[in-house]
């Protein structure tokens, strides 16, 4: 069977933790080569994960002929550069999420994308897991009813010196970290752009620390959004209908879990399986390149993200 064999540019945390250890597991896909500027982050790779190149250069990286996809877990801010740049050298790219800082980066990106007839898929792992599935189960089902107001949070209390989340030159505050889930989340679900939004933050160090944002839709119907780093952390999400209400625990992870659904029947538990999420999405993508398909996520539901968090600014 063939593989294909992934480049990965930077020994990142998110790359370290998730992303090379993904394309370890994932069937489709082999580790080919890791780049970094740093030595001893490049040592740290070699030891770990024995990649059969290394470079400490990325653009050496890009020009080598047998790297047929490009994992950017870059800070936000490098992603429209580097991915465009893996892309004019006609490797198919896995980004990290947010794929862009805005709508106009992103659409740049998909321009590049179509241009050089390669890939591009926003990393959003968490699409791949057992619990998004039986969500999305749920919602087919019709058990809800009607959509009228979807709730979701992301929050964890952030204690790390110096990290790139706190620099705003490099994309950091908490909607571009893990506000972008629930707006991807809210996106999911109703289908459509919201036709109004509010919003409300704390500014720390310019960066925001703590967002939420109501969206309203047409018809009335609602979605309440929340993430931040400087509280204790909540990962939850709640679906209400007309007819029932789903609440999603761990909405954004990959352990084992319970969805609990409430109808007028009654209270209905329904077990999630663990799985890993990231293994699933390399998985994935890995295999649209070599079927010649779209990978799960689209592009229009990357610049429809993007387009929501511009919003989402302006209105601070």
């Amino acid at each position: 069977m063939r593989k294909i064999n992934w480049g990965v540019l930077g020994f990142a945390r998110i790359a370290k933790n998730e992303g090379i250890p993904a394309i370890l597991e994932a069937e489709s896909a082999s580790l080919y080569a890791v780049a970094s500027r740093n030595e001893e982050k490049l040592t740290e790779a070699k030891e770990l994960f024995h990649p059969e190149k290394l470079y400490l250069s990325y653009e050496e990286l890009l020009r080598d002929e047998k790297v047929d996809a490009i994992y950017v877990p870059f800070p936000n801010a490098l992603h429209k550069e580097w991915a465009i740049k893996a892309m004019e050298a006609g490797k198919h790219v896995l980004c990290e999420k947010p794929l862009a800082l805005n709508e106009e980066e992103v659409r740049e990106m998909v321009e590049a994308s179509r241009k050089h007839k390669v890939l591009l898929m926003e990393a959003f792992m968490y699409r791949y897991t057992e619990r998004t599935r039986k969500v999305q189960e749920v919602l087919n089902s019709g058990l809800l009813g009607e959509i009228r107001h979807v709730d979701s949070t992301f929050r964890f209390f952030l204690n790390r010196e110096g990290t790139i989340k706190m620099k705003p030159e490099l994309g950091g505050g908490a909607l571009y970290d893990v506000g972008c889930y629930p707006v991807n989340f809210a996106t999911m679900i109703m289908q459509e752009e919201p036709v109004k939004i509010s919003a409300a933050a704390k500014i720390q160090d310019q960066v925001d620390v703590q967002i939420s944002a109501l969206l309203e839709y047409k018809d009335g119907k609602t979605a309440s959004l929340h993430a931040g780093f400087n509280a204790f952390g909540k990962n939850h999400s709640e679906i209400l209908g007309t007819e029932g209400r789903l609440e999603i625990p761990d909405s954004f992870l990959d352990n084992e879990g319970t969805l609990t659904l409430h109808t007028s029947e009654g209270k209905e538990e329904i077990h999630v399986p663990a799985c890993h999420r990231y293994t699933l999405e390399f998985e994935d993508f890995s295999s649209a390149i070599l079927e010649n398909r779209a990978p799960m996520l689209t592009q229009e539901e990357s610049i429809l993200n993007a387009r929501i968090l511009d919003y989402i600014f302006q209105v601070l």
